[in-house]
């Protein structure tokens, strides 16, 4: 380790020990947090049903062309496992159904099977990751006119409820070949373009097709199920039958996780703030982190205030274990290593933030209300030498620091990603 950055982290430790902070207990707790890494974004959602698979409906949208993108399950696993090697923590990798070994086959979304995704258990198991999977409810024919799980189709239904069971089945196989639970995310693209007259059909319809999915159960020790909720999507601006009130009501009565996406609320909500809520009803939660500008644009994350307040809420209450962080963007306009690489050092970051803040005496001042002390005091935070740890915290993982990644992104890029047609 580079002596500079060693002193300043020890002029910044005996800062923060004079405020109350143990550094190293920090750096300890931040190790032990893992994050899901998405698959999606080195591909632009994609996947690789077919040799020129490409994301269609579902009301999201990828944009931009950006040179080097992944076309083959080597060159994403090529290409995540640069990315490990510029964030520093020991970190999980999230898989959706579209991603698998298919051989060159066609094979359906109700017939995939766990010997699929056999090369991913392998390369988990050789880089020390643990997996989690998402079943695909989109770019497929059975999907084009907005509707899967509610469908008015019994057989559109069928093969949908079908194809979760699957994902759920391939879900607990990661679970049990990486002694990890993985947890299945599930997240629907149904609704309307325009005015709905009847909502409530649909929903009861969405109900029963959950229960049939979740009739099969599976321990939890293998394999834990989220449900996801969305505001809205191209296509569906007028009605969305898995709105957060519905998959909440599911969730919260039928001891299933609840997804929350920074990029699912009303852009003037505060989604950190659903956190102490939610909590105090279900024992977990998957959160969903992304960057909404105008709407579910899923931008890469940066350590933006709707981060960082995130971030606290984990962190002041203790809930490092109740609530499992997951990245959701995809940006095709640039680099998509470096897209990964900033999100995710993003995300830590704004956690590091977090537990660095006295969060004792700002409690105290507010208990005893002197809110002008809980206001000096959080603003004070704010200039709190967070650089000098964070720079500590990535050389001791062996991993660029701060002003030192990005060579390494466009150096891969040149010498890896250039060379992709």
């Amino acid at each position: 380790m580079k002596k500079g950055i060693e002193d300043k982290f020890n002029a910044a430790k005996d800062f923060f020990a004079s405020v109350g902070i143990d550094t190293d207990a920090t750096l300890r707790r931040l190790s032990n947090i893992s994050i899901s890494v998405h698959c999606w974004q080195g591909d632009d959602v994609g996947g690789f049903e077919t040799p020129d698979s490409v994301l269609s409906g579902g009301g999201i949208q990828v944009t931009g062309n950006y040179p080097g993108k992944a076309r083959n399950i080597q060159e994403l696993q090529q290409d995540m496992e640069k990315v490990f090697t510029l964030v520093p923590g020991k970190h999980r990798y999230n898989l959706h159904a579209i991603y698998g070994d298919f051989g060159g086959q066609r094979i359906d979304r109700d017939e995939i099977e766990p010997k699929h995704f056999e090369v991913w258990v392998d390369w988990a198991k050789k880089n020390g990751l643990k997996l989690d999977f998402n079943a695909t409810c989109f770019s497929h024919p059975k999907a084009d006119d907005g509707f899967t799980l509610s469908s008015y189709s019994k057989e559109i239904r069928d093969f949908w409820i079908e194809h979760v069971k699957h994902a759920r089945r391939i879900a607990a196989y990661f679970g049990h070949e990486l002694n990890s639970p993985s947890i299945h995310n599930l997240w629907i693209p149904d609704g309307s373009k325009d005015i709905r007259f009847d909502k409530w059909t649909p929903r009861e319809i969405l109900k029963e097709s959950l229960d049939e999915i979740y009739s099969e159960k599976i321990s939890p020790s293998l394999m834990k199920d989220a449900m996801e909720s969305k505001l809205f999507g191209i296509g569906s601006e007028s009605f969305v039958v898995g709105s957060h009130e519905f998959y909440l009501g599911y969730a919260l009565t039928h001891n299933k996780m609840i997804c929350l996406d920074m990029g699912h609320f009303h852009l003037t909500e505060n989604v950190g703030d659903k956190i102490s809520a939610i909590l105090q009803f279900t024992n977990e939660l998957l959160f969903h982190v992304s960057r909404p500008v105008r709407w579910d644009s899923d931008h890469v994350t940066i350590l933006n205030d709707e981060l960082k307040d995130f971030a606290s809420q984990i962190v002041r209450y203790q809930l490092d274990n109740r609530i499992n962080i997951a990245l959701d963007f995809f940006d095709a306009s640039i680099n998509r290593i470096g897209a990964y690489v900033l999100g995710i050092r993003s995300v830590l970051k704004a956690l590091l933030i977090a537990m660095l803040e006295p969060a004792e005496k700002i409690k105290q001042a507010e208990i005893e209300g002197d809110y002008l002390r809980r206001l000096a005091l959080m603003e004070e935070t704010k200039l709190y030498p967070v650089g000098a740890v964070w720079d500590y915290y990535c050389a001791l993982n062996d991993t660029p620091v701060e002003k030192d990644w990005l060579t390494d992104v466009y150096a891969y890029e040149k010498e890896v990603l250039s060379k992709r047609n």
